[in-house]
């Protein structure tokens, strides 16, 4: 299937590679794998999806024949293409893709949420994993765009969290979708960690109530910084979340997405023209960035 690209959304992927922080197979690179557009043309064998339609891309190419993607846990393939690190990206005019890995969306949302669904499928599935429920407090760590969408997501579930943050304008965006400052309460039943900053996941971790769950949605290289007494003597539940599993986890994000909004995560946006704009300063923003190919809406 090729694809006429749209708009791809920046992630903190995207940004270790422009800074040369994470190596890529060659150089020169294409980065970016949180895209959107129209498909332009199908192969011969593609029956389900149309020329025309608008689709989101699921950039994550598993298998589907692994012991791990047969037991449904596809975000563990260890065959993984990953769009953008270990494969070419998306940031391009027109895209080469697996069909089924190109998801048509419905008429409704806004080119902002398309640009944001993928981290918001991420956000999603951390929180589905999770198992939270509406009578559980919640800790959500860093306001970065996995933190507002965590946030977005608990706060259409019917729960206040509460956000720490070091970045006021992040935190401020946290609260205009639905979550409260951190008042330095304890007793939290869930702590979500998407901030990636190792330190803060102990300090998170003793405003835990016993037996609760922390689950980490951030990445880093560090070793964990709790000990074993930190777990065990308060009986705290570690849960991690990889990205999200194909293909439920997409397309129920999909179905939610004029109702859920993602695109309310969006700071800028850039043509493409101006790229190098884009990436230079999405660290800095408080909200997300998106690029924006060709002339649409």
């Amino acid at each position: 299937m090729i694809v006429q690209m749209e708009g791809v959304g920046l992630c903190g992927s995207d940004l270790d590679v422009f800074h040369g922080e994470r190596l890529t197979p060659t150089v020169p690179w294409i980065v970016g794998h949180e895209g959107f557009g129209r498909i332009a043309a199908v192969g011969s064998d593609v029956r389900d999806r149309q020329v025309g339609r608008r689709v989101v891309v699921e950039p994550n190419y598993v298998c589907l024949k692994c012991a791990d993607c047969l037991s449904g846990l596809t975000s563990a393939c260890p065959h993984r293409a990953i769009v953008g690190l270990n494969v070419p990206g998306v940031l391009a005019e027109q895209v080469a893709l697996p069909a089924h890995f190109a998801h048509e969306v419905p008429d409704g949302p806004t080119v902002e949420d398309l640009a944001s669904t993928e981290p918001y499928t991420v956000a999603r599935a951390a929180v589905r994993r999770s198992g939270v429920t509406t009578a559980d407090h919640c800790l959500v760590v860093g306001a970065g765009a996995q933190g507002l969408l965590v946030c977005s997501i608990l706060s259409r579930l019917g729960i206040e969290p509460v956000v720490t943050e070091p970045h006021a304008q992040r935190l401020a965006r946290a609260q205009q979708v639905g979550a409260v400052p951190d008042d330095g309460r304890t007793g939290f039943t869930y702590v979500f960690e998407t901030s990636g900053h190792a330190p803060a996941l102990h300090l998170a971790a003793e405003r835990a109530a016993p037996g609760a769950t922390v689950v980490l949605i951030g990445l880093n290289s560090h070793t964990l910084p709790l000990t074993t007494d930190d777990v065990v003597r308060r009986q705290l539940v570690i849960r991690g979340s990889m990205i999200y599993d194909h293909p439920g986890d997409f397309t129920s994000a999909i179905h939610e997405l004029s109702e859920a909004r993602p695109g309310a995560i969006i700071e800028a946006r850039f043509p493409l023209e101006q790229a190098q704009q884009a990436f230079a300063g999405a660290a800095e923003r408080a909200g997300k960035t998106w690029i924006s190919i060709g002339s649409h809406e």
